[in-house]
């Protein structure tokens, strides 16, 4: 397995990934022309967020996104862990594991990074226990939006 950082030739792939994972895990129909577009202004601008991809024999096995949010608190950025996805064909094989551990050995090495946070939906109790076996521990935080698309 190769974990690498995503380039605008794996925008499609990653676009059809979280298509893929909306309709998995919250039955939602993304805007296919909508998503590309946002995949491809994280691919072009790093300060958004950047992609990272599993490769198993030159396939797209999996991938996930960080973004960043800074806390005053800490005088450092969390990476927030986002568009998780792992290929049917890959899963309980390691491929998320290897993925958490490779930002995680990132963010580890950056003196700016004072943490990985993400979010889960409160039923997926699957996903909720990978993320605890990769060390992660729940907060007490709830997430509350105005969300202007997806309604």
């Amino acid at each position: 397995m190769r974990i690498r950082r995503a380039t605008a030739a794996d925008a499609a792939t990653i676009a059809a990934y979280n298509a893929a994972m909306a309709r998995e895990t919250e039955n939602l129909e993304l805007d296919a022309e909508r998503l590309l577009k946002g995949v491809n202004a994280v691919l072009g601008d790093p300060s958004k967020g950047q992609y990272w991809l599993a490769e198993v024999s030159g396939e797209v096995a999996g991938q996930l996104m960080l973004t960043f949010e800074w806390s005053d608190w800490r005088n450092g950025c969390f990476w927030w862990i986002q568009s998780v996805y792992v290929n049917p064909a890959h899963r309980a094989k390691g491929v998320y594991r290897a993925l958490y551990a490779h930002v995680l050995e990132l963010a580890r090495a950056d003196s700016g990074v004072c943490g990985l946070r993400l979010y889960v939906d409160e039923h997926n109790a699957k996903a909720q226990g990978v993320y605890r076996r990769q060390g992660m521990r729940r907060t007490a935080y709830l997430i509350y939006e105005t969300d202007f698309v997806l309604k």
